[in-house]
Order: C-alpha cells, then sequence, then structure tokens
C-alpha cells in the first residue's frame, strides 16, 4: 500500500512539472512516466487518461493554493514581511510556480477539461483577494502598504505576480527578471518605501 502511494505521489508530482511546462495538449503520458521514472502502463493503473490526472492535478493545486495563503498569516513579522516573504519563495522556486502555471492553462486553453474550468472558478482570484483582504487591511493602518481600495491593490499585485511567474521570455544579461523586492516596491506603503 505505501509503493502505491509512493508511487502515485511520484506521478503527481511528474505531471504537475510536465503540465505546467507543456500545458494539457503538449503532454503525452509517456511524458510524465518518463519524469516519474516509472512506464506508462505505471501510470494507467493509477488514472485512465491525461485528462483525468490534469483535473486531479486542478483539485490539487486549486486546493493547495488557498492554504498557502492562508499559511502567509503565519509567516513572521508584519504584513509587508509576511507578503515580501510568500513572493520571494513564489519567485525563487520552480516548483512553487506550477500551481500558477497550471491555472493559467485552464484559463487560456479552449480544450481544458470542463471539470477543471468549473474547479478554476471555484478557486477563482476573488477567493484569493478575500483571503489576503485583512492582512492588506492591516498593512494599510500600519502604513506597510499602499492606500486606496485594498481589493484592487491585492488584485494587482497578484496580477503582477502571476504575469512573472508565467512569463515565458528568455532572460538573459541585458533581461533579468525583477525580484521579490521590487515588486513589492509596487505595494509598498510610506513606512516601507526604503526598504
Amino acid at each position: 500500500m505505501k509503493r502505491r502511494e509512493t508511487q502515485r505521489q511520484r506521478i503527481i508530482e511528474a505531471a504537475l512539472k510536465v503540465f505546467a511546462v507543456r500545458g494539457l495538449q503538449g503532454t503525452k503520458m509517456s511524458m510524465i512516466a518518463e519524469e516519474a521514472g516509472l512506464s506508462a502502463g505505471q501510470l494507467y493503473r493509477f488514472f485512465e487518461s491525461k485528462e483525468e490526472l490534469f483535473v486531479t492535478l486542478i483539485r490539487q493545486v486549486a486546493e493547495e493554493t488557498t492554504r498557502a495563503m492562508e499559511s502567509i498569516y503565519n509567516l513572521p513579522g508584519s504584513p509587508f514581511d509576511k507578503i515580501r516573504a510568500f513572493t520571494a519563495s513564489t519567485l525563487k522556486e520552480e516548483s512553487a510556480k506550477y500551481p500558477f502555471k497550471m491555472i493559467q492553462h485552464v484559463n487560456t486553453a479552449e480544450d481544458a477539461p470542463e471539470e477543471a474550468k468549473q474547479l478554476i472558478q471555484q478557486f477563482s482570484a476573488k477567493r484569493y483577494i478575500e483571503q489576503l483582504l485583512p492582512l492588506f487591511k492591516e498593512g494599510q493602518q500600519t502604513g506597510d502598504f499602499a492606500q486606496g481600495e485594498p481589493r484592487r491593490l491585492i488584485s494587482a499585485f497578484l496580477t503582477l505576480l502571476s504575469a512573472l511567474i508565467t512569463f515565458n521570455m528568455p532572460i538573459d544579461d541585458d533581461h533579468q527578471m525583477p525580484d521579490a523586492d521590487i515588486l513589492m516596491r509596487t505595494i509598498a506603503g510610506p513606512r516601507t518605501q526604503d526598504r
């Protein structure tokens, strides 16, 4: 039983990486099998099709993203420190980018499974904005975050973060991706503008 669960987890991790990079149409079960170090036959013991696997991943991504947003409140420091730490880890760790890329695939692919689209609607940006609203309101009161309608501020921030994560342009010495500190300047209030 433990071995079976270990194999299933390897498939999930491999599929998340492959789907995030290649999308649903660009992915074949053989690619996932190769990434997981398993045979294609072993994958089909767990999932009947790549669409079933894709929907399973979207469900998992939606739930994990919700938990990740909730976990921001457990980080140490001020509201600004919490959002900065979350942003830095999301931009730094490649695997932290996969959920955002999966969500983008569902939102942009015409042939995404209907169940995946419904799941993404349940876990919409509005839900994440509501999750972060108390933290941003507190940050505005302390001067950590810029003033203005907090939902719009959160929406702008999440849009920028998502755009950076899903950005698909070659990086070289002349063109570098912004880091967390640069992104945080877009929401910084008077107390944190000099950080």
